[in-house]
């Protein structure tokens, strides 16, 4: 999520101060439509809110978008406000509301987006591709970069669901003699990896152990195909901006709002489930941070 607003405030050319803000009770009780003097209701450990004010917050998530109609008012009206996702709040309180089409968020103040924002772009896509091309160079080709998430409230990535996923990726490599280069994510249990180790058997593959150079990039930049667990919007979304096949695995768990997601991003082409196997197709690289920037710049008048 701060990548997201980290990365719009980048495209837009603003310095930007990055504020990360949990509450206290009773608020995290409660809606934002409902908090009572919601900037009293940071944790002590939270970054501080307090004037002066800026000119502009860029806010994200349930937490976030009542603080930053609060900031607002404490600054007379003058702070410009851009939300991330929807903010359950009414859609008039912002500027702009940017929000994923699966969502299903409409409005004057609405930007709707196919995937969501992030920070890759295709240099630092190169970049990685350069450092880690000698370092992969021994794996068997094709390449299958696989990107694992985590548990959440909707999916889990468990040992079970590990073990599963590693028997599916070996039979499918297997099929087309592939090698498989994975990294985990900070979200990634360990139990979810050692149940993978177990699920691959003997297949080929190189497994980042969290040391030294993360590989992400690397990945992107160098694999034939990509499989990413479904539990995460932001690496598929960064996933295509490579224009190379997508695959998203299924994980234990059942989230309406992330399988909209997916489901429209198979049937614009972009991404298929994976099905066990490896097929190939091509679409035009998605990036929607150009585009979301520009309509912002126009309706702040920047």
């Amino acid at each position: 999520m701060e990548t997201q607003v980290v990365g719009l405030a980048e495209a837009l050319g603003l310095d930007h101060e990055v504020k990360r803000v949990r509450v206290r009770l009773p608020w995290d009780w409660l809606p934002g439509r409902l908090w009572p003097w919601p900037l009293k209701a940071p944790t002590a450990d939270s970054d501080p809110l307090a004037p002066p004010w800026p000119d502009l917050v860029i806010s994200t998530g349930n937490v976030a978008a009542p603080l930053a109609v609060a900031i607002r008012k404490a600054s007379g009206g003058r702070t410009r406000l851009v939300h991330l996702q929807n903010p359950k709040l009414a859609l008039s309180h912002f500027d702009v509301v940017i929000a994923p089409r699966h969502d299903r968020l409409a409005g004057a103040h609405v930007i709707e987006t196919r995937a969501g924002l992030h920070r890759v772009t295709p240099a630092r896509i190169a970049a990685g591709a350069d450092l880690w091309r000698d370092r992969l160079g021994h794996m068997p080709h094709p390449l299958v970069g696989v990107l694992l998430g985590g548990s959440n409230r909707r999916y889990r990535l468990d040992g079970r669901a590990g073990e599963d996923l590693g028997r599916r990726l070996a039979a499918a490599a297997g099929a087309i003699g592939a090698g498989l280069a994975i990294t985990p994510s900070r979200r990634t249990a360990p139990a979810a990896l050692d149940g993978l180790r177990r699920g691959l058997g003997d297949r080929p593959r190189f497994i980042w152990d969290g040391k030294g150079d993360n590989p992400y990039f690397g990945l992107l930049g160098l694999s034939d195909h990509l499989v990413i667990t479904a539990d995460s919007v932001s690496m598929i979304s960064e996933a295509l901006l490579t224009g190379r096949p997508v695959h998203v695995a299924r994980l234990p768990g059942r989230s309406n709002r992330l399988g909209r997601f997916v489901d429209d991003l198979v049937a614009d082409g972009y991404v298929r489930w994976f099905d066990g196997s490896f097929p190939t197709w091509r679409y035009e690289p998605l990036d929607e941070m150009p585009r979301v920037a520009a309509l912002v710049r126009q309706r702040l008048g920047l």
